[in-house]
C-alpha cells in the first residue's frame, strides 16, 4: 500500500491509502477527495483533475505529454508542478506523495 497526502487550499489534509498502479485521480475519486472533479473520468480530455505535485516528487514521474501540456494551459493557476491527476500512475516509490488541490478547477 501507498499513502498519498491530499492537501486542500485551506491547508487541511486527507491521507489516503491506495494500491500501486492506480492513478492519483482514481485514488481521489474513491476517497471522495474534494476538488478533483475528473469530469472526463480519466480520459485526458479535460483538465478538471488538475493538481500540484510537491516539488520534491515531480522528478519521480515521467514528463508531461503534449496533450497534458495543452490541457493544463486551460487550468487556473497551473505552474511547473501542475499535472493531470489521471495521468499520474503510482508506484512503490511514491509512498508519502504530497498532492496539492488547486483553489479552482476549470468549468466546462
Amino acid at each position: 500500500m501507498i499513502t498519498v497526502h491530499f492537501v486542500q487550499p485551506d491547508g487541511s489534509r486527507q491521507d489516503v491509502e491506495a494500491d500501486e498502479g492506480m492513478t492519483v485521480m482514481e485514488i481521489a475519486r474513491e476517497a471522495n477527495v474534494p476538488g478533483i472533479l475528473a469530469e472526463c473520468g480519466g480520459g485526458a480530455i479535460c483538465s478538471t483533475c488538475h493538481v500540484h505535485i510537491g516539488a520534491e516528487w515531480i522528478a519521480t514521474f515521467p514528463g508531461r505529454q503534449p496533450t497534458e501540456e495543452m490541457l493544463l494551459e486551460m487550468a487556473p493557476g497551473h505552474d511547473e508542478y501542475s499535472r493531470l491527476s489521471c495521468q499520474i500512475e503510482l508506484g512503490a516509490e511514491h509512498d508519502g506523495l504530497v498532492v496539492r488541490i488547486p483553489e479552482e478547477q476549470p468549468e466546462y
